[in-house]
């Protein structure tokens, strides 16, 4: 127990920390500017004014801890002081009840309306009762991505939509013979699994359209996992992080 106390605690010394102080932390507030101590909006127009390299801030929010206050730009949460002087990264934990309340935070601001997404351009994979359900982007030359057909193999009540998502040099013409299949399950799962080719395809796909829903959902990279509570995780995990995802005990 005391091991993994430490091992926590020297994560939260590289993660609890501002990542990059502001001009302002050194020259004070920016000639000019108003007194922005508390003011929410007032933070959000002086650093989007001051520090474009931020990106677009969606909205700054009055956290829920430590006096800071969220940042929220359109893919991500970060967080500063009342002043606008500091710029935070990183994940903050909760050590009573061991929570990641950053994670927690970013599930909700970025949650995805997965009932909204298109099933009818993914592939549809039903294993046991299916209750469970999870939609992912995903690329035929994509070695993470063969990692998570991996893990999945073996879950049970669940249903799975992939989203074949072609951004890797030669991937349409695999895409393509996927989807043109007639078993497309199993062409898919022969085609990541077991490194077995299906026939070249000569019907129409829509990955022209997974690749816009792609952009619109700001997948940079495979796999993108999305989660029936509209939590978005990008990149790989582990089928014991599955688990608590699809079952939505993660964080908790």
């Amino acid at each position: 127990m005391l091991r993994s106390l430490l091992l926590l605690l020297a994560a939260l010394t590289c993660t609890y920390v501002y990542a990059s102080e502001t001009k302002a932390s050194t020259k004070g507030t920016p000639a000019g500017a108003p007194a922005i101590s508390g003011d929410a909006s007032a933070i959000k127009d002086m650093l989007q004014r001051n520090y474009p390299q931020i990106g677009k801030i969606e909205k700054v929010n009055k956290a829920n801890f430590l006096g800071l206050y969220e940042v929220v730009t359109s893919d991500q949460l970060f967080y500063t002081d009342e002043k606008g002087q500091y710029l935070i990264t990183g994940s903050i934990y909760d050590l009573k009840t061991m929570r990641n309340l950053t994670e927690e935070r970013s599930h909700q601001l970025f949650a995805v309306d997965f009932n909204g997404l298109p099933f009818e351009l993914a592939i549809k994979k039903v294993k046991g009762d299916g209750q469970r359900k999870m939609a992912y982007l995903t690329d035929p030359n994509c070695g993470y991505c063969k990692k998570l057909e991996a893990e999945l193999r073996n879950m049970d009540n669940v249903t799975l939509y992939v989203f074949m998502y072609p951004i890797f040099s030669g991937s349409d013409e695999k895409v393509k013979a996927v989807w043109c299949s007639k078993d497309q399950v199993k062409a898919w799962d022969d085609l990541m699994l077991n490194n077995i080719q299906p026939p070249a395809g000569t019907c129409d796909t829509p990955s022209a359209k997974v690749l816009e829903l792609g952009k619109k959902l700001k997948a940079n990279g495979t796999p993108m996992l999305i989660f029936a509570d509209g939590a978005r995780i990008p990149g790989f995990l582990p089928a014991p992080e599955l688990e608590k995802m699809l079952n939505g005990t993660a964080g908790r």
